[in-house]
């Protein structure tokens, strides 16, 4: 990856390659906690992008695709994530089919649903999982940066909680008793595989957006 500065000097504004409320709302949090100075804005201002295909196989891979395509398009910083769910007794799946896993992209209600029914015959203790994250940046020059974010945790049988979105409802983080979705905004992003993935490009961001 190339390291060399790009001479974006000036640049306040970055776009998260997202539609999703949730997502832009727990990057701003985290960024501010980074004291990084940037507007975030996500695609709704710029309906001009359509779908970006997910053509990668892993989620760096997905994350960049849809950063540099974001760049191009908008001329300004993108930052794109890819995560997903994976169970160590489904082989690693959903994984980069997790926004889709039940067919229809974006379904968190049937995804989680055909999710449990898989694994409903499974004992407790064999049901471990975890949330991947790979976060990345890049600049309409072209220049790039990648970061990743993992959060251990259970899947439990019954859905809880109203602050997450996707699979927040039926995964239990490693040393919690609550589901990813009964935690406060502020305690699931100290802990959350997407916090840690952004968390650790924000210094990123400062020295290659100044």
């Amino acid at each position: 990856m190339s390291t060399e500065r790009t001479g974006t000097a000036g640049a306040d504004r970055l776009v998260l390659a997202t539609r999703n409320t949730g997502k832009i709302v727990e990057l701003r949090h985290i960024l501010a906690d980074a004291s990084v100075p940037l507007e975030i804005i996500g695609l709704e201002e710029f309906p001009q992008i359509g779908d970006i295909a997910e053509t990668g196989l892993t989620f760096a891979e997905n994350a960049l695709i849809k950063a540099h395509a974001v760049a191009r398009a908008s001329g300004l910083p993108a930052i794109a994530d890819d995560s997903g769910l994976c169970v160590d007794v489904l082989n690693g799946m959903p994984g980069i089919f997790s926004a889709r896993w039940s067919g229809r992209h974006g379904d968190d209600v049937a995804n989680l649903n055909l999710l449990l029914a898989q694994v409903s015959d499974v004992a407790q203790e064999h049901r471990s999982a975890h949330f991947a994250c790979a976060a990345a940046l890049a600049l309409p020059s072209g220049e790039e940066r990648v970061t990743e974010g993992v959060l251990r945790g259970l899947i439990v049988d019954t859905p809880r909680g109203t602050n997450g979105f996707g699979y927040d409802p039926i995964f239990v983080p490693e040393g919690e008793s609550r589901t990813a979705a009964e935690l406060s905004a502020a305690e699931k992003n100290a802990i959350s595989h997407r916090g840690r993935a952004f968390r650790t490009l924000a210094p990123l961001l400062a020295e290659v957006i100044s």
